[in-house]
């Protein structure tokens, strides 16, 4: 019997206790209301690259969990190429949370991050226990993902600054439900002690 691999045979180099999910981040916004997400999502943009940047110097891995867009022969490399080149109205978020080389990236079909993907699989081989959220939009990707992590037994932290949705007043109310029912700290991504979590 073939003993079974640790760390599917080298894919999964790191090993952390916490990850950093960024949803549908990379996104044309060619959608209707995609033109109301392109401001705060712009804004929200600049403080989750700062926090990626942050949890890069403490080791903390990124993944990227992105819609196919219904898009069925897609890859994660065309979706960033489209968005950046094609001067789509996420260009300008794209090019700020670009993707690194050792980044890993999950396409999901649906909301949720978890839905017939292999996230799941991915973050037992990290280890992770705690998922930081961001991303958007937070009353319908980054909740249906939020949701199905606290299914999961994760602990989440969803900092308030970097999650946005076409309605401010809606996101708010999104963030203090995920709050109040899935315990996630949705304190500022500025006020984010990362070293408790290494």
């Amino acid at each position: 019997m073939t003993k079974k691999s640790p760390d599917l045979h080298g894919n999964v180099p790191d090993n952390s206790k916490v990850a950093l999910l960024l949803v549908d981040v990379i996104n044309d916004l060619d959608f209707e209301g995609g033109e109301l997400l392109a401001e705060p999502a712009e804004a929200a943009a600049k403080r989750i690259a700062s926090l990626k940047q942050r949890a890069r110097e403490s080791g903390i891995p990124a993944i990227y969990v992105n819609d196919n867009f219904g898009k069925w022969r897609s890859d994660f490399k065309k979706l960033v190429t489209h968005v950046i080149e094609d001067d789509t109205r996420g260009r300008a978020v794209a090019e700020l949370l670009r993707p690194d080389a050792d980044d890993y990236f999950v396409l999901k079909p649906k909301q949720s991050g978890f839905y017939s993907t292999s996230l799941d699989i991915l973050l037992k081989h990290l280890g992770a226990e705690t998922l930081i959220l961001t991303g958007w939009a937070g009353d319908i990707c980054v909740l249906f993902t939020a949701s199905d992590a606290h299914i999961r037994d994760y602990r989440l932290v969803i900092p308030g600054d970097c999650v946005v949705s076409q309605d401010e007043e809606v996101n708010q109310l999104s963030l203090e439900h995920m709050q109040r029912v899935l315990e996630a700290d949705i304190g500022l991504s500025t006020e984010l002690s990362l070293s408790r979590f290494t």
